[in-house]
């Protein structure tokens, strides 16, 4: 085979490669357009539409749960604190009453 008979024969299969990946792209091209407009796509892209919006919604409850938790602690604080004066006003007014409790019976 001579030089002139191989090179008609490379372009020729260089034809029929470069035929082949224009196919192949043109497949890959209608894959990819049934695939993003299939109704199961669609279907899935409306349940992830639907999740986000859902943990949109859970993260606003839990900020709002976050908040009023931190303020039931600052009250349950503040309670606790009160308990605590209230006791130590009440011993204070045992010792100082101990006397008249004695005599009383108490």
């Amino acid at each position: 085979m001579n030089l002139e008979e191989r090179i008609q024969q490379l372009e020729k299969e260089n034809a029929k490669l470069k035929k082949r990946a224009e196919e192949a792209e043109g497949e890959v091209t209608i894959v990819k357009g049934i695939g993003m407009n299939s109704p199961e796509m669609r279907a899935l892209k409306t349940r992830v539409e639907q999740l986000e919006k859902s943990l949109a919604n859970a993260l606003e409850v839990n900020e709002s749960h976050q908040r009023y938790n931190g303020k039931l602690q600052q009250r349950t604080s503040e309670l606790e604190r009160d308990n605590r004066l209230l006791s130590k006003q009440i011993s204070d007014y045992i010792r100082k009453h101990e006397d008249r409790f004695r005599k009383a019976g108490i």
